[in-house]
């Protein structure tokens, strides 16, 4: 069960990244381009976010250290009672959205 709220956590917190970037990013882009290219902007936009907030030794790439060490770190952010595990009380009061339905619900 630890191992599934992790991955939830961990999608839901890139995902909401990527949110949080995204429309910072779609404000600033040109209306005139065609979608296709104003979608691949916005992700490779978000992809450059990401790296900014993971990438602590800045060689442009994200180690699994750098992933797991931003995860973890986001996790004790959520985590206010410090139990370990994450209720649905610190997941409602999280800014962490899914992005799209679970699968099979």
């Amino acid at each position: 069960m630890k191992c599934t709220s992790i991955r939830v956590v961990c999608i839901t917190t890139l995902a909401a990244a990527g949110i949080i970037v995204g429309t910072a990013v779609a404000q600033k882009t040109d209306r005139a381009t065609p979608r296709p290219q104003r979608t691949l902007a916005l992700a490779e936009e978000e992809v450059k976010q990401l790296i900014l907030l993971m990438d602590t030794n800045k060689n442009g790439k994200i180690s699994k250290q750098e992933f797991l060490a931003y995860m973890g770190a986001e996790f004790d952010r959520l985590d206010k009672d410090r139990s370990g595990e994450l209720d649905p009380k610190e997941l409602a009061q999280s800014e962490v959205r899914p992005s799209r339905p679970a699968v099979g619900k």
